[in-house]
């Protein structure tokens, strides 16, 4: 079965490594189906329904965001609210669909990778502020596989990824083979 790698960037148009990422996968629609959060969703209404069927015809589940104010953007956490609800992702009465499914994170830091680190600018780790995404899929009791990340080269906070980050700089082709390698590997 395919991988669903629900791609949530507020403007993926202006964005580089989330776009570059996206472009990647799309070459690949018969292991990864990309479904676009704020395309799908610009007035941000979700369709619970067509969404648990969306995860439930795949085998595995990779939520990709940027990380915004050390979180994901809201899109995806409202998406999460509505869609893991008591009763289908967790509980009883059926709530049992996120149960052993692969799950993964894929997420562009925009910060250097030294200033997520116990001692750098932030003092705590990637992995760290990604805990409460972690803890939602133990609690669902899904196989959580970890992140792929990219990290950037901002200079000062408050930069954007479109100042700091150019596609062939920073790693940025090598890190998307690496991302399908990780899926790959899921």
């Amino acid at each position: 079965m395919k991988t669903l790698i629900v791609a949530a960037h507020p403007s993926i148009e202006t964005s580089t490594v989330n776009k570059r990422w996206v472009e990647e996968l799309k070459k690949y629609p018969e292991k990864y189906t990309v479904h676009e959060l704020y395309r799908a969703y610009p007035a941000e209404k979700i369709d619970v329904e067509k969404e648990r069927g969306l995860i439930e015809s795949h085998e595995n589940l990779v939520l990709q965001f940027p990380i915004q104010w050390f979180n994901s953007p809201s899109l995806l956490k409202k998406w999460m609210d509505e869609v893991f609800d008591y009763g289908w992702a967790y509980g009883s009465n059926g709530g049992d669909k996120l149960k052993n499914r692969k799950v993964a994170l894929a997420v562009s830091a925009g910060i250097r990778s030294s200033d997520y680190r116990k001692e750098g600018r932030y003092g705590h780790t990637l992995e760290q502020i990604l805990i409460p995404f972690e803890t939602t899929f133990f609690y669902c009791k899904a196989n959580y596989r970890s992140i792929h990340a990219f990290y950037g080269e901002e200079k000062k906070p408050g930069g954007t990824e479109e100042e700091e980050l150019k596609p062939g700089e920073n790693g940025l082709e090598r890190n998307t083979m690496k991302y399908i390698t990780f899926l790959n590997n899921l």
